[in-house]
């Protein structure tokens, strides 16, 4: 049976150094919180089973503001210091291997987990490093003496263990406090390999990080605007779903799934912006499995795969087109709720609807159509 792979994310500080008011893991870049960022990034990878997020007391509302609608399992309260977080959230996860990482770092990318599971083959550790380019000297008020950067390398997280090998480490250590769990590992007389890091992992501290970040991942992305476009017959019932919100009416509609017309239209346009096929090509309706689904799961697998290709989604707007029923009394709902799924602020989502004006099968009442538009950031 292959081991299985837990991603445990710590986020128990408090950030001060940032200046920002709040703990700087719930700090927002990109129009989605930090530790979101990171939480994404990790669980659209395949080979991670798991994440677990260790937190401050106190902090269980910051995050599940968030994470939004984001299944997770309950997050473990930290201690005073990294260390004691990191021993904690090790004892609430299964055995097998484990990445841990910083919520401080959010921009995390495929190739960087993918080198280190790899290295954790053959390997009792792995951690990403980049190589020291700055000329290093000692510095006490006044510039001192030149120091040697010849084998030197900054060390990144997540950093990857046995989970029963580094739990144990941790609990050994008796060195004071330990900057990270590699410098735990080696003292624990435990291997631990280097593989090649990435810029986009450097750790924000400062109120100035956050602004570099921002400016980094904009350099770094490219835009891309695609299209949706559904539509679905009315069929006898009591109600609709409409952008993932449950509306009384007269009928209902006539699809394989919950036949939410808006998210399918949605879904579309998220797909078309990463190039990869229509809601149809992920969720075949000859697939029974897909009936009677809700369709969130779709938009969520949408917006799934653009995380896992590094994408950042910027605005959504959707046009409802049907007679009835009325969708102003619902717009609120389904732009909070389109919001939720996404990861989106309010103003980032966009809800509209329209009549044909009693012309064609939406001005007989026969159904309704969504058209959707979504614009997506992904790496150049």
């Amino acid at each position: 049976m292959a081991s299985t792979t837990t991603a445990l994310i710590v986020a128990a500080g408090r950030g001060e150094r940032a200046g920002l008011g709040t703990p700087k893991q719930y700090a927002t870049i990109a129009g989605k919180a930090m530790i979101a960022h990171a939480v994404d990034a990790l669980a659209a990878h395949p080979a991670i089973d798991r994440i677990q997020i260790v937190i401050g007391a106190g902090q269980s509302g910051l995050l599940a503001e968030a994470l939004g609608d984001r299944t997770m399992p309950t997050p473990v309260i930290g201690g005073a210091e990294r260390r004691d977080s990191v021993i904690a959230g090790l004892e609430a996860v299964p055995a097998g291997r484990v990445l841990i990482h910083d919520a401080a770092r959010p921009f995390l990318s495929v190739a960087v987990i993918d080198r280190l599971l790899a290295a954790l083959d053959t390997h009792d550790g792995a951690v990403p490093v980049l190589p020291v380019v700055d000329t290093i000297a000692a510095a006490d008020g006044l510039l001192g003496d030149v120091r040697p950067r010849d084998g030197l390398v900054r060390v990144q997280t997540p950093q990857g263990f046995d989970r029963d090998a580094i739990l144990a480490a941790h609990r050994a250590w008796a060195g004071g406090p330990a900057t990270d769990d590699a410098q735990v590992a080696r003292a624990a007389g435990l291997a631990v390999a280097t593989v090649e890091g990435d810029t986009m992992l450097d750790k924000l501290t400062h109120t100035a990080d956050f602004a570099a970040a921002e400016a980094r991942l904009a350099a770094a992305m490219r835009s891309r605007t695609a299209m949706g476009y559904d539509v679905h017959a009315f069929a006898p019932g009591d109600h609709v779903w409409l952008g993932g919100v449950r509306i009384a009416h007269s009928a209902a509609l006539a699809g394989h799934s919950d036949a939410d017309v808006a998210l399918h239209a949605l879904t579309d346009a998220l797909l078309g912006t990463i190039g990869d096929g229509d809601i149809g090509s992920h969720f075949p309706p000859s697939d029974p499995q897909w009936k009677g689904a809700a369709s969130h799961r779709f938009l969520t697998h949408a917006r799934d795969l653009i995380v896992a290709k590094g994408g950042v989604i910027d605005h959504v707007d959707v046009t409802i087109i049907c007679e009835a029923p009325k969708v102003g009394p619902h717009r609120a709902a389904i732009r909070s709720r389109i919001g939720t799924l996404l990861g989106l602020e309010e103003d980032q989502v966009s809800i509209k609807a329209t009549t044909t004006e009693g012309l064609g099968f939406t001005g007989r009442r026969e159904g309704i159509a969504a058209q959707a538009m979504a614009t997506v950031r992904v790496p150049a």
